[in-house]
């Protein structure tokens, strides 16, 4: 099951303020751990808000609104996320409580979401290709093994 570790924003985080030392440090062995753990699918900390744009579509089709940010820091804002795989709900929590929180700078929040797994076209696309290989092998090698049947039938003058 794959799971998004959503940190969310803050004022600091919006207006650039970097984490500690310690903290990076952390946060890298906190990564590394995951990594050993085979969980780790990516982890990326997101720019503030003041390099981003919004796009707002309103309900009836109209022409959509672009707005430049920076965008109001309020809860709705991500400032960076983690995405792992991992075999249960217990071990994706486990996963989160571990995340390493910074000192000092208010209230650090970390929202948990599952992943949809029902779609193939979320397949990394090598895999794909992988598995469409090994099918026309395997296709290839059952024609050729009733080809090879049935001509050893004919063979021995049954």
């Amino acid at each position: 099951m794959r799971f998004m570790l959503i940190v969310k924003s803050t004022v600091y985080s919006e207006a650039g303020v970097y984490h500690s030392r310690e903290y990076n440090n952390a946060t890298i062995t906190y990564k590394q751990f995951l990594v050993k753990a085979g969980a780790l699918l990516a982890a990326e900390v997101l720019q503030p808000s003041s390099s981003g744009i919004r796009i707002t579509y309103p309900p009836h089709r109209g022409e959509p609104r672009v707005q430049v940010g920076p965008f109001s820091a309020d809860k709705t804002l991500i400032a960076e996320f983690t995405l792992i795989d991992v075999r249960t709900d217990d071990e994706e929590l486990n996963w989160a409580l571990r995340m390493p929180v910074p000192a000092g700078l208010g209230e650090f929040e970390i929202e948990i979401r599952r992943l949809e797994e029902n779609s193939d076209s979320l397949r990394e696309p090598r895999i794909q290709a992988l598995e469409s290989d090994l099918q026309d092998q395997l296709y290839m090698f059952k024609k050729n093994t009733k080809s090879s049947t049935s001509f050893n039938l004919n063979n021995r003058g049954v």
